[in-house]
């Protein structure tokens, strides 16, 4: 008798197991099934508030001399407003790349002028500047005329022979003044192998002339022309005469696309403009 009990007792303890088997499982099947599964953990100091983390330091933009020399050039045409005056960036540019490289080589004074001069321009307009680099300013802004075999109104071919009556392209520096036929005037060294260093010999000066006014252009469609003489008007010939003279730059340009300079070489402009230039 006392057999049969124990086998009924664990008989009943195994049933009543298994039915709390049957009431958990459902449970502990639907936890699992709402928990996602946990993925490896590994450690990231970037999660770790507090970390010491450095990140890595972004790459240094590396900017060229030569971007930086064309910004500084497009911020002076911009600050000298010459633009709306007709002087386009790319004469502006090709002069202040010839001035910088004759500042280089010592050629120029302290009076920091730069005077352009554009021949691709028609005589009726004012086509020569005369600018301040240092207190970016233009000091003048006229009429100014060519050869008179260089063209009509229009200059289109230039010379640096003698008794062509051409005008002649490139880089000049101004030298000292004198008194002639023109009353006073103002010597021209060019300084552009092939192109202008005739321009002494040849007499080729700055002085004024009656025939450049705006006179002058409403009776004849035109300015009057020189032998090769940048002229200038009566009214203005002596101050910019006084402005330029003793070594100060003057570039004048043209449409003749075989012009070139040893002077219009960019690094050394970029190196002396980068280094004490004042328009920096």
């Amino acid at each position: 008798m006392m057999e049969n009990k124990s086998v009924v007792r664990r008989q009943r303890l195994k049933l009543k197991s298994r039915r709390m088997v049957r009431r958990v499982l459902p449970f502990v099947a639907a936890l699992f099934m709402a928990t996602p599964m946990a993925a490896p953990v590994t450690r990231s100091k970037a999660a770790v508030v507090g970390s010491s983390l450095r990140l890595p330091a972004p790459a240094p933009v590396v900017v060229s001399k030569a971007t930086v020399f064309d910004q500084k050039v497009h911020d002076l045409y911009r600050d000298l407003q010459v633009e709306q005056q007709g002087l386009t960036f790319e004469v502006f540019e090709k002069a202040m790349t010839g001035y910088l490289n004759l500042e280089e080589t010592d050629k120029l004074s302290e009076k920091k002028l730069l005077t352009v001069v554009d021949f691709s321009l028609p005589s009726t307009e004012k086509r020569l500047w005369v600018l301040d680099l240092e207190a970016k300013q233009v000091k003048f802004h006229t009429l100014v005329a060519h050869g008179r075999n260089s063209g009509e109104n229009m200059a289109t071919t230039f010379s640096n022979e003698n008794e062509s009556n051409k005008s002649s392209l490139g880089f000049y520096v101004t030298e000292g003044e004198y008194v002639g036929k023109h009353g006073r005037s103002l010597k021209l060294a060019g300084v552009d192998e092939g192109y202008n260093t005739n321009a002494l010999m040849r007499s080729v000066v700055m002085h004024g002339a009656d025939y450049v006014s705006d006179e002058f252009i409403r009776q004849n469609g035109r300015l009057g022309r020189s032998l090769g003489c940048p002229a200038l008007p009566m009214d203005q010939k002596d101050a910019i005469i006084e402005a330029i003279g003793g070594q100060t730059a003057m570039f004048i340009n043209g449409p003749d696309t075989r012009y070139s300079s040893k002077y219009l070489n960019q690094d050394v402009a970029v190196n002396t403009l980068l280094s004490d230039s004042p328009m920096i």
